[in-house]
């Protein structure tokens, strides 16, 4: 069967939810993160090398990345279902999507998370200032002009088509929700880029997603 090796506020809420939206028999092995540190638990380790979740097993078959076990999924389970046929512009939407979201979406708002924790953490009071300055620095050169642009970009596609991959939900929209539910608890996404607002409101209507929630546990992203 199935397991789904969960973490709290992690991608793997993502996977949960597609399973919920296939149908599917599965287990959840939960793993809480550590209340200090925020890191997941070192059993995480016992499973995938990295320590990381999402990890998908079924038998001797172990699974990583989130992007990979949406594709995988839906190839072996979906029987047609969260994913255009092949040789449309649409298949070709939906691949470009699934890479996107961890490829380019994540890394500004993951530094911007960094970057914050930076400014917020403790250290002695004459270090404080220099390390202000610098975190603040960075993040008004780089990390916000990049955040700016990304949210600029997925608001004009989501201007072309209900969804990512056009105009009927898929696996893309599952792996999307992550960066876009990120970039509303910290990376300035607001009522200024309607589509994006929209696609939020769409999602999370959705009962395998509200289903995922019940499942997974409180997700909040801060």
């Amino acid at each position: 069967m199935l397991t789904l090796h969960h973490l709290n506020n992690s991608r793997s809420q993502r996977v949960l939810w597609l399973l919920e939206e296939l149908g599917l028999d599965y287990q959840i092995q939960r793993y809480q993160r550590d209340a200090t540190t925020m890191l997941a638990p070192a059993s995480l380790r016992a499973v995938h090398p990295l320590g990381k979740s999402p990890v998908l097993t079924d038998g001797d078959m172990v699974l990583a990345e989130s992007g990979a076990i949406v594709e995988a999924v839906i190839e072996q389970h979906g029987q047609g279902r969260l994913a255009p046929a092949l040789g449309t512009s649409e298949r070709l939407r939906y691949r470009y999507w699934l890479h996107y979201a961890e490829g380019s979406a994540m890394p500004p708002l993951l530094l911007k998370l960094i970057f914050d924790k930076i400014e917020n953490t403790k250290m002695p009071f004459f270090v404080k200032p220099i390390a202000k300055a610098i975190s603040g620095n960075v993040k008004k050169s780089f990390i916000l002009p990049q955040l700016k642009t990304h949210l600029d970009f997925m608001e004009a596609e989501l201007g072309k088509s209900l969804w990512f991959a056009g105009d009927e939900f898929s696996g893309a929209d599952i792996q999307m929700s992550f960066p876009i539910e990120a970039a509303q608890a910290r990376g300035g996404l607001d009522s200024s880029r309607p589509n994006l607002m929209a696609y939020l409101a769409r999602i999370r209507e959705r009962p395998a997603y509200q289903r995922a929630l019940e499942k997974g546990g409180p997700f909040k992203l801060g």
